[in-house]
């Protein structure tokens, strides 16, 4: 019964507030101009002065920083605030899981070559103003911005690019397996500054895909601060110096000690310059993590105030997820989506006065399942992995979930359930998929089960694998989904698969996952292939894709690990591995309209529901924030360094 008025509570609250509307908007206008020159094109406005915020005005009075006209580039981006021009200053509070959540920080700070725009349906140019591809699509030739500088004033050059090219990916000691997603057929990127603002990237064949690959994770990292990491580096700092300075940190080699100032330096390592729009100042592992404006940020509004409008963000640190949306129901959170359970939506709406801030839905096209379980088809134990790579264990643990009620007791009926595939209205959409082995029948979930003989035990209780011992798959999972799993457990039990649920820290998963060390798990699965879904779908590499990592590895390896697929994946990876070369569009969307037709045949990872929208907490005060566009790199591609307190 309360289930019942949750979701009826739930319904009735969406359309007060316009969701309808919402979900029916279409794509979004520009909300960044590469350079000022395209925004005064465009507009016909033109901005003829620079601010900045009086945090930054005193310490340009003391002499402590030159003017903003000298810090920002000669061609500075111009970012469209979504409702007004901004503020300058406050503080922008969030929660954190720690360590293991450093996303939380990343994906609002993070500054690539190229992004998303808001809406997620197309690249747009960002650090790097433009780019020119050749006709064979082998050479891309980025151009940088004139001007642009590190967070320590240090000019921002193809040096920087060229660093992270010849001395990190080409040093065999830092990157021992060369990035799969810069080689094509195996074949290594070739990069080459042509002056000091043109870096070009050339590839052995076509890579149609570039462009959509490199905003995603930490790939658009395409640069390292050589002025700052050189020191850290045998090419210009002799071996002995640092060998001592690894010693003095508690390392053995230098590599350790370039890893530890580089690995996750955007919350660890205070010194490290960055182009983002915040820079951290208290690092992690501190219980609170503070992040202060960059002085030589390089974008600004239309009236040329230099961005980002917030002076800081901090991070406290919460124990656990109930932690966190605890915090967001008691006005301790400014704005935050990340870590918020749609579950909980009436005691936000609820308490919403009391914590003087607002409820948003934002519908999220970026998920094709809430829930993906991934079978592990490479795990160790032999009779378990021939049981998970039979295509009918698959299809009968779909079959035998309730999804209709999942949705209703976990997603609060806002959800759709489907089969973990891409959403409507996201490319290569496919009705097939969404609804293959998605219905509730555990009748013919059982049938499927007993054509493999998997006889039941002498109680009835659970089946028998051909060995004997008791048909039983432990899921590891992290505590968002542990709703979920929990009726998921109860189903495969009824069909006599004994199921046990690990909960651990994202961390473990993480590293349990990449080694093949789990017999199943869970996370969610992404809408778009072209970029951060085909290594969900696909075995591409090791470290991403959960049913599948040592095809993954072998893939990623080009052979020299893991183990080799067969069959209808080795033919999916082979049609992705075509696609990522091809140019032509048409030729593109038939092989990628393939590999859904096989995803859909096979139901290599098993879903539940998804479109369900997701709810962000932010105080009245806090504005600026788009209610539409994808959510799939958010809150970055909603430009969060134009939103402000409003005073």
């Amino acid at each position: 019964m309360r289930k019942l008025l949750t979701t009826i509570l739930l319904s009735v609250a969406m359309y007060l507030l316009g969701i309808a509307s919402v979900l029916a908007q279409e794509a979004l206008p520009p909300t960044q101009y590469a350079t000022m020159e395209e925004y005064e094109k465009a507009t016909g406005k033109k901005i003829v002065k620079f601010s900045e915020a009086p945090m930054l005005r005193i310490k340009v009075a003391a002499g402590e920083l030159p003017p903003v006209e000298e810090r920002l580039p000669e061609e500075p981006a111009v970012v469209l605030p979504v409702e007004e021009i901004g503020q300058y200053g406050g503080t922008w509070h969030r929660v954190w899981g720690g360590e293991a959540d450093a996303w939380n920080a990343y994906r609002i700070i993070w500054q690539h070559i190229v992004k998303w725009n808001r809406d997620a349906s197309k690249v747009v140019p960002n650090v790097f103003k433009s780019w020119e591809i050749s006709k064979d699509g082998k050479v891309y030739t980025f151009h940088l911005r004139k001007g642009l500088k590190w967070s320590d004033g240090v000019p921002f050059t193809a040096d920087d690019v060229m660093f992270w090219y010849e001395d990190v990916l080409l040093n065999k000691e830092l990157t021992p397996v060369f990035p799969s997603w810069l080689t094509v057929d195996g074949e290594p990127v070739k990069v080459e500054k042509v002056d000091d603002y043109t870096v070009r990237f050339k590839f052995a064949k076509p890579y149609g895909l570039f462009l959509f690959q490199i905003d995603y994770g930490d790939r658009g990292d395409t640069f390292i601060p050589k002025h700052y990491m050189k020191k850290f580096h045998p090419r210009y700092t002799p071996m002995d110096k640092l060998k001592k300075m690894a010693k003095e940190e508690g390392f053995e080699h230098w590599y350790q000690l370039f890893g530890q100032k580089r690995g996750n330096w955007y919350i660890h390592n205070p010194e490290h310059p960055t182009i983002f729009a915040w820079k951290v100042t208290v690092p992690s592992p501190a219980t609170r993590v503070v992040f202060e404006r960059n002085p030589y940020f390089w974008k600004v509004d239309p009236e040329g105030n230099q961005l980002p409008y917030i002076d800081r963000i901090v991070f406290d640190l919460a124990e656990s997820a109930e932690m966190i949306n605890f915090k967001a129901m008691t006005g301790e959170i400014d704005m935050q989506g990340r870590g918020l359970d749609i579950a909980n939506y009436t005691l936000f709406m609820k308490n919403r006065e009391k914590g003087d801030y607002r409820v948003i839905m934002v519908p999220d096209k970026s998920i094709g399942a809430k829930t993906m379980i991934c079978l592990n088809q490479n795990c160790k134990d032999p009779v378990l992995r021939k049981i998970i790579q039979d295509d009918r264990f698959r299809f009968a643990l779909s079959l035998a979930i309730n999804r209709e009620e999942i949705n209703e007791l976990v997603y609060s009926g806002l959800g759709k359930p489907r089969q973990a595939s891409f959403v409507k209205g996201t490319p290569y959409y496919s009705e097939e998929w969404e609804k293959a082995y998605a219905e509730y029948d555990p009748e013919r979930a059982n049938a499927f089960l007993d054509e493999m003989g998997l006889k039941w035990d002498k109680d009835h209780e659970y089946r028998l694998r051909p060995d004997g011992k008791t048909l039983s798959l432990t899921v590891e999972l992290t505590e968002g989904w542990a709703d979920a799993l929990s009726l998921i457990k109860e189903y495969w039990e009824a069909v006599g698969v004994k199921t046990n649920l690990k909960v651990e820290d994202r961390s473990l998963l993480f590293t349990r996952t990449p080694a093949s060390e789990h017999e199943a798990c869970v996370w969610s699965m992404a809408s778009n292939l072209l970029s951060t879904a085909s290594g969900c779908i696909l075995p591409l590499y090791a470290n991403v894709v959960h049913w599948a990592p040592e095809y993954g590895r072998w893939h990623a390896t080009k052979g020299k690990a893991g183990q080799k697929p067969t069959g209808d994946i080795a033919k999916a990876i082979e049609l992705w591995d075509k696609l990522v070369v091809t140019v032509d569009e048409e030729e593109r969307d038939r092989l990628a309209r393939e590999i859904v037709r096989l995803e859909a045949k096979h139901i290599w990872m098993i879903g539940d529901a998804a479109e369900i929208p997701y709810v962000i907490i932010a105080k009245n005060n806090f504005r600026n924030l788009a209610t539409i566009g994808s959510c799939e790199t958010s809150p970055e591609n909603f430009e969060a360094e134009q939103f402000f307190f409003k005073k």
